[in-house]
């Protein structure tokens, strides 16, 4: 049963007047008599940065996989519009021993770019790598490594970039250049929807929440307005375990 309140598929205040660009409709996934996700329905504008979050097991990386087209749904349906979607898992696909120049070669081919030349000397500068080009993945920081995993998603500049967990292993100051990072995308029209165990990033960072538990979707709205059903002024993260305990889910 949804709790009270879910405002799914509403747009953020901050993202009136923009243009859809993703839209989840009535999304389910059984795994026999699993139930991993229980007909999610949101939407989702350019420009606009959502946090997806619940506990483990809620059903977030197989909603973004479905988003991503890595997997179907039993049933539902997505529609984006023009422009591809970007999907960042959270483990990487990145090749130790090649540079970073060379691996985005390779994804570049794979995702056939009109031009791959272009295609990565974009993505070298757009995500502050230029410098590190030559230098083998397996070289990299964590966040550094993160950075050309986020650059492989953004290879065929999609309109929306699904990131699940961007910053887990990473130190503060790791996830802090990261974050500004992604804060620059979505400012330049990107749609970002992420996935984080971290609750203070999508108080921080993200203008919706999406709370899943249980495969079910049980709100869809501002931080803020998370922190008033639930009762909690100050502390996001109390906020977000009392609305699960109030829905009856802890």
């Amino acid at each position: 049963m949804r709790a009270s309140g879910t405002t799914s598929g509403a747009a953020s205040e901050g993202a009136a007047g923009s243009a859809e660009v993703l839209r989840a409709e009535r999304l389910a996934k059984r795994y026999g008599e699993r139930q991993a996700l229980a007909e999610v329905s949101f939407s989702a504008c350019a420009s606009e940065m959502i946090a997806l979050v619940g506990p483990n097991g809620a059903g977030k990386t197989t909603l973004l996989s479905i988003l991503a087209g890595a997997q179907l749904p039993s049933s539902g349906a997505v529609r984006a519009s023009a422009g591809a979607i970007g999907w960042v898992p959270q483990q990487p696909a990145l090749y130790s021993k090649l540079t970073v120049a060379e691996n985005l070669r390779l994804f570049a081919r794979l995702a056939r770019a009109p031009d791959v030349r272009v295609a990565v000397a974009r993505m070298l500068e757009q995500t502050g790598l230029a410098q590190r080009a030559d230098d083998r993945v397996g070289s990299l920081s964590g966040g550094n490594r993160q950075r050309v995993n986020v650059a492989l998603g953004l290879l065929s500049s999609p309109s929306v970039v699904l990131l699940d967990e961007p910053s887990s292993a990473l130190d503060p100051g790791q996830r802090e250049r990261l974050w500004a990072f992604i804060a620059e995308l979505a400012s330049k029209g990107t749609a970002v929807l992420f996935s984080t165990h971290i609750v203070s990033e999508a108080e921080r960072y993200a203008q919706r929440v999406l709370v899943l538990d249980e495969g079910e979707l049980l709100f869809d709205g501002s931080p803020r307005g998370l922190a008033a059903q639930a009762g909690h002024a100050g502390d996001f993260e109390a906020a977000f375990v009392a609305y699960l305990r109030g829905a009856g889910r802890r």
